[in-house]
Protein backbone atom coordinates (compact mmCIF):
# COMPACT_ATOMS: atom_id res chain seq x y z
CA UNK A 1 0.00 0.00 0.00
CA UNK A 2 1.05 3.44 -0.65
CA UNK A 3 2.51 5.46 1.78
CA UNK A 4 0.21 8.09 3.27
CA UNK A 5 2.89 11.57 2.06
CA UNK A 6 3.13 9.78 -1.10
CA UNK A 7 -0.82 9.43 -1.80
CA UNK A 8 -1.21 13.19 -0.37
CA UNK A 9 1.32 14.39 -2.63
CA UNK A 10 -0.22 12.46 -5.87
CA UNK A 11 -3.56 13.90 -4.70
CA UNK A 12 -2.66 16.92 -4.47
CA UNK A 13 -0.83 17.01 -7.43
CA UNK A 14 -3.55 15.99 -9.75
CA UNK A 15 -5.64 17.98 -8.07
CA UNK A 16 -3.67 21.32 -8.95
CA UNK A 17 -3.14 20.25 -12.43
CA UNK A 18 -6.86 19.49 -12.72
CA UNK A 19 -8.03 22.63 -11.94
CA UNK A 20 -4.75 24.99 -13.05
CA UNK A 21 -3.97 23.71 -16.34
CA UNK A 22 -2.21 25.81 -18.00
CA UNK A 23 -2.45 28.76 -15.83
CA UNK A 24 -4.83 30.64 -13.07
CA UNK A 25 -5.62 32.87 -15.25
CA UNK A 26 -7.56 35.14 -12.33
CA UNK A 27 -5.11 35.13 -10.16
CA UNK A 28 -2.67 36.59 -12.97
CA UNK A 29 -4.81 40.26 -12.28
CA UNK A 30 -3.31 40.70 -8.88
CA UNK A 31 0.50 42.42 -8.91
CA UNK A 32 2.96 39.31 -8.59
CA UNK A 33 4.49 40.02 -5.20
CA UNK A 34 1.41 41.42 -3.11
CA UNK A 35 0.72 39.25 0.46
CA UNK A 36 -2.38 38.56 2.26
CA UNK A 37 -3.32 37.07 4.99
CA UNK A 38 -6.45 34.12 5.16
CA UNK A 39 -8.16 31.99 7.56
CA UNK A 40 -10.30 29.30 6.69
CA UNK A 41 -13.26 29.23 9.18
CA UNK A 42 -16.14 26.73 10.10
CA UNK A 43 -19.65 27.16 9.20
CA UNK A 44 -21.39 23.88 10.79
CA UNK A 45 -20.09 21.74 13.91
CA UNK A 46 -17.88 18.69 12.52
CA UNK A 47 -14.85 16.91 13.03
CA UNK A 48 -11.74 18.33 11.27
CA UNK A 49 -9.93 16.61 8.63
CA UNK A 50 -7.29 17.01 5.55
CA UNK A 51 -4.91 19.28 7.45
CA UNK A 52 -2.43 17.73 5.42
CA UNK A 53 -3.74 17.75 2.06
CA UNK A 54 -4.94 21.39 2.53
CA UNK A 55 -1.06 22.14 3.54
CA UNK A 56 0.35 20.68 0.45
CA UNK A 57 -1.86 22.42 -1.84
CA UNK A 58 -0.69 25.45 -0.86
CA UNK A 59 3.17 24.73 0.02
CA UNK A 60 3.57 22.82 -3.20
CA UNK A 61 2.87 25.88 -5.27
CA UNK A 62 5.25 28.27 -2.22
CA UNK A 63 6.93 26.09 -0.49
CA UNK A 64 7.50 29.52 1.80
CA UNK A 65 3.63 29.64 2.62
CA UNK A 66 2.64 30.06 6.78
CA UNK A 67 0.09 28.07 7.71
CA UNK A 68 -0.93 27.67 11.47
CA UNK A 69 -3.27 25.79 12.90
CA UNK A 70 -5.55 26.01 15.85
CA UNK A 71 -6.91 22.44 15.24
CA UNK A 72 -5.35 19.00 14.05
CA UNK A 73 -7.44 15.76 11.98
CA UNK A 74 -9.69 14.17 14.56
CA UNK A 75 -10.47 17.00 16.55
CA UNK A 76 -14.36 18.90 16.64
CA UNK A 77 -14.65 21.98 15.34
CA UNK A 78 -17.63 24.29 15.89
CA UNK A 79 -19.64 26.80 13.58
CA UNK A 80 -17.85 29.78 13.42
CA UNK A 81 -14.35 29.22 14.71
CA UNK A 82 -11.19 29.78 12.84
CA UNK A 83 -9.22 26.80 12.07
CA UNK A 84 -5.90 28.42 10.99
CA UNK A 85 -4.23 31.51 9.40
CA UNK A 86 -2.34 31.61 6.73
CA UNK A 87 0.28 34.06 5.05
CA UNK A 88 1.85 34.15 1.78
CA UNK A 89 1.61 35.29 -1.71
CA UNK A 90 -1.51 36.43 -2.89
CA UNK A 91 -1.62 34.54 -5.87
CA UNK A 92 -0.71 31.85 -4.42
CA UNK A 93 -2.92 31.75 -2.32
CA UNK A 94 -5.91 32.23 -4.58
CA UNK A 95 -4.48 29.25 -6.65
CA UNK A 96 -4.71 27.11 -3.66
CA UNK A 97 -7.53 28.11 -2.13
CA UNK A 98 -10.20 25.52 -3.96
CA UNK A 99 -8.50 22.43 -4.20
CA UNK A 100 -7.29 23.36 -0.37
CA UNK A 101 -10.68 23.75 0.71
CA UNK A 102 -12.33 20.69 -1.22
CA UNK A 103 -10.27 18.26 0.19
CA UNK A 104 -10.86 19.65 3.58
CA UNK A 105 -14.57 19.83 2.89
CA UNK A 106 -14.61 16.08 1.79
CA UNK A 107 -12.60 14.45 3.96
CA UNK A 108 -14.06 16.29 7.38
CA UNK A 109 -17.68 15.31 5.85
CA UNK A 110 -16.14 11.32 5.92
CA UNK A 111 -15.01 12.03 9.61
CA UNK A 112 -17.81 13.73 10.96
CA UNK A 113 -20.04 10.98 9.48
CA UNK A 114 -17.82 8.49 10.87
CA UNK A 115 -17.88 10.08 14.58
CA UNK A 116 -21.94 10.19 14.41
CA UNK A 117 -21.94 6.47 13.91
CA UNK A 118 -18.89 5.49 16.60
CA UNK A 119 -20.88 7.74 19.06
CA UNK A 120 -24.11 6.14 18.54
CA UNK A 121 -23.17 2.53 19.37
CA UNK A 122 -20.62 4.05 22.20
CA UNK A 123 -20.09 1.05 24.51
CA UNK A 124 -21.53 -1.92 22.69
CA UNK A 125 -18.04 -3.55 21.67
CA UNK A 126 -19.52 -3.35 18.05
CA UNK A 127 -16.58 -1.37 16.11
CA UNK A 128 -17.74 1.22 12.82
CA UNK A 129 -16.10 0.08 9.62
CA UNK A 130 -15.87 1.42 6.24
CA UNK A 131 -15.80 -0.33 2.62
CA UNK A 132 -14.64 0.14 -0.55
CA UNK A 133 -17.59 2.76 -1.73
CA UNK A 134 -14.91 5.36 -1.77
CA UNK A 135 -14.51 8.25 -4.56
CA UNK A 136 -11.91 7.06 -7.26
CA UNK A 137 -8.19 8.05 -6.58
CA UNK A 138 -9.30 8.97 -2.71
CA UNK A 139 -9.71 5.63 -1.17
CA UNK A 140 -6.62 6.17 0.95
CA UNK A 141 -7.67 9.56 1.97
CA UNK A 142 -10.88 8.87 2.72
CA UNK A 143 -10.04 6.37 4.74
CA UNK A 144 -7.77 7.73 6.26
CA UNK A 145 -10.61 9.94 7.46
CA UNK A 146 -12.76 7.30 8.56
CA UNK A 147 -10.05 6.42 11.01
CA UNK A 148 -9.82 10.14 12.18
CA UNK A 149 -13.61 9.88 12.65
CA UNK A 150 -12.97 6.81 15.27
CA UNK A 151 -13.80 4.31 13.00
CA UNK A 152 -12.15 1.04 11.81
CA UNK A 153 -10.91 0.58 8.00
CA UNK A 154 -11.66 -2.86 6.22
CA UNK A 155 -9.31 -4.07 3.37
CA UNK A 156 -7.64 -1.03 1.28
CA UNK A 157 -8.53 -2.88 -2.24
CA UNK A 158 -8.50 -6.19 -3.80
CA UNK A 159 -4.97 -7.08 -2.82
CA UNK A 160 -4.75 -7.00 0.96
CA UNK A 161 -8.18 -9.32 2.04
CA UNK A 162 -10.53 -11.72 0.57
CA UNK A 163 -14.44 -10.85 0.60
CA UNK A 164 -16.02 -13.80 -0.68
CA UNK A 165 -19.63 -12.13 -1.78
CA UNK A 166 -22.88 -14.03 -3.70
CA UNK A 167 -21.18 -13.78 -6.98
CA UNK A 168 -17.94 -15.12 -6.03
CA UNK A 169 -19.87 -17.72 -4.53
CA UNK A 170 -22.21 -18.46 -7.48
CA UNK A 171 -18.85 -18.45 -9.54
CA UNK A 172 -17.28 -20.64 -7.36
CA UNK A 173 -19.93 -23.26 -7.13
CA UNK A 174 -21.22 -22.45 -3.47
CA UNK A 175 -19.93 -21.60 -0.08
CA UNK A 176 -17.93 -24.43 0.78
CA UNK A 177 -15.60 -24.30 -2.67
CA UNK A 178 -15.35 -20.90 -2.63
CA UNK A 179 -13.76 -21.00 0.80
CA UNK A 180 -11.55 -24.01 0.52
CA UNK A 181 -10.31 -22.26 -2.80
CA UNK A 182 -10.10 -18.58 -0.43
CA UNK A 183 -8.08 -20.93 2.59
CA UNK A 184 -5.51 -22.15 0.11
CA UNK A 185 -4.33 -18.87 -1.58
CA UNK A 186 -4.29 -16.56 1.47
CA UNK A 187 -1.48 -15.73 3.03
CA UNK A 188 -1.16 -15.21 6.83
CA UNK A 189 -1.56 -11.29 6.57
CA UNK A 190 -4.49 -11.84 4.37
CA UNK A 191 -7.95 -12.33 5.90
CA UNK A 192 -10.67 -13.91 4.56
CA UNK A 193 -14.37 -13.13 5.18
CA UNK A 194 -17.11 -14.48 3.40
CA UNK A 195 -21.02 -13.12 3.23
CA UNK A 196 -24.00 -14.70 3.76
CA UNK A 197 -27.60 -13.72 3.02
CA UNK A 198 -29.41 -16.57 5.16
CA UNK A 199 -29.19 -18.36 8.85
CA UNK A 200 -28.69 -21.76 6.62
CA UNK A 201 -25.78 -20.00 4.64
CA UNK A 202 -24.63 -18.96 7.90
CA UNK A 203 -24.29 -22.37 9.08
CA UNK A 204 -23.17 -23.80 5.81
CA UNK A 205 -19.68 -20.86 6.20
CA UNK A 206 -19.28 -22.41 9.59
CA UNK A 207 -19.34 -26.05 8.97
CA UNK A 208 -17.00 -25.33 5.59
CA UNK A 209 -14.24 -23.24 7.98
CA UNK A 210 -15.40 -19.72 8.21
CA UNK A 211 -13.63 -17.25 10.92
CA UNK A 212 -14.84 -14.09 9.46
CA UNK A 213 -18.48 -13.61 8.02
CA UNK A 214 -20.69 -11.51 7.02
CA UNK A 215 -24.00 -10.76 7.93
CA UNK A 216 -25.45 -9.42 4.57
CA UNK A 217 -28.98 -7.20 4.57
CA UNK A 218 -30.35 -9.18 8.22
CA UNK A 219 -32.84 -8.28 10.36
CA UNK A 220 -31.98 -7.11 13.62
CA UNK A 221 -33.92 -10.36 15.11
CA UNK A 222 -32.17 -12.27 12.07
CA UNK A 223 -28.41 -10.94 13.48
CA UNK A 224 -29.75 -11.66 17.30
CA UNK A 225 -30.33 -15.17 15.97
CA UNK A 226 -27.00 -15.55 14.39
CA UNK A 227 -24.92 -14.31 16.83
CA UNK A 228 -26.86 -16.59 19.59
CA UNK A 229 -26.55 -19.27 17.14
CA UNK A 230 -23.02 -18.70 16.66
CA UNK A 231 -21.95 -18.39 20.31
CA UNK A 232 -23.81 -21.18 21.56
CA UNK A 233 -21.61 -23.17 19.34
CA UNK A 234 -18.79 -22.21 21.89
CA UNK A 235 -17.35 -20.48 18.80
CA UNK A 236 -15.89 -16.98 20.00
CA UNK A 237 -13.36 -16.54 17.34
CA UNK A 238 -15.73 -16.38 14.38
CA UNK A 239 -15.93 -12.70 13.87
CA UNK A 240 -19.32 -11.86 12.54
CA UNK A 241 -20.13 -8.50 11.14
CA UNK A 242 -23.11 -6.96 9.74
CA UNK A 243 -23.77 -4.86 6.53
CA UNK A 244 -26.54 -3.33 4.19
CA UNK A 245 -29.63 -1.01 4.93
CA UNK A 246 -27.77 0.52 8.28
CA UNK A 247 -28.62 4.01 9.21
CA UNK A 248 -28.17 6.07 12.17
CA UNK A 249 -31.56 5.31 13.01
CA UNK A 250 -30.85 1.55 13.80
CA UNK A 251 -27.25 1.57 13.79
CA UNK A 252 -27.39 1.36 17.26
CA UNK A 253 -30.09 -1.67 17.46
CA UNK A 254 -27.58 -3.35 15.19
CA UNK A 255 -25.13 -3.19 17.57
CA UNK A 256 -26.85 -4.39 20.28
CA UNK A 257 -27.71 -7.51 18.65
CA UNK A 258 -24.03 -8.84 19.80
CA UNK A 259 -22.08 -8.16 16.19
CA UNK A 260 -18.46 -7.33 16.07
CA UNK A 261 -18.36 -5.02 13.55
CA UNK A 262 -20.79 -2.67 11.02
CA UNK A 263 -19.62 -1.65 8.27
CA UNK A 264 -21.44 1.04 6.12
CA UNK A 265 -21.01 2.16 2.70
CA UNK A 266 -22.49 5.26 3.83
CA UNK A 267 -19.17 6.62 5.28
CA UNK A 268 -17.58 7.52 2.34
CA UNK A 269 -20.15 7.43 -0.70
CA UNK A 270 -22.97 9.34 0.88
CA UNK A 271 -21.69 12.37 2.34
CA UNK A 272 -22.04 16.20 2.07
CA UNK A 273 -19.14 18.37 2.23
CA UNK A 274 -18.75 20.50 5.43
CA UNK A 275 -18.93 24.42 4.84
CA UNK A 276 -15.69 25.95 5.27
CA UNK A 277 -14.92 29.20 3.85
CA UNK A 278 -11.56 31.21 3.81
CA UNK A 279 -11.51 35.01 4.44
CA UNK A 280 -8.38 37.39 3.04
CA UNK A 281 -6.74 40.68 4.41
CA UNK A 282 -3.85 42.69 4.01
CA UNK A 283 -0.98 42.12 6.06
CA UNK A 284 -1.34 44.47 8.96
CA UNK A 285 1.95 46.83 8.63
Amino acid sequence: MKDLHDEIRDNVQHALKEDIGSGDLTASLIPENTALHASVISRKNAVLCGTQWFDACFLSLAPDTRIEWSATDGDHIRAGQQLCAIKGNARTLLTAERSGLNFLQLLSAVATQTRRYVDAIAGTGAVIVDTRKTLPGLRLAQKYAVKCGGGTNHRFGLHDGILIKENHIFAAGGIAPALKNAQAIASASVFVQIEVESLPQLHQAVAAGARMILLDNFTVDQLTEAVASIRRQGSEEIVLEASGNITLANVRQVAETGVDRISIGALTKDVKAIDLSMRFAKPVA
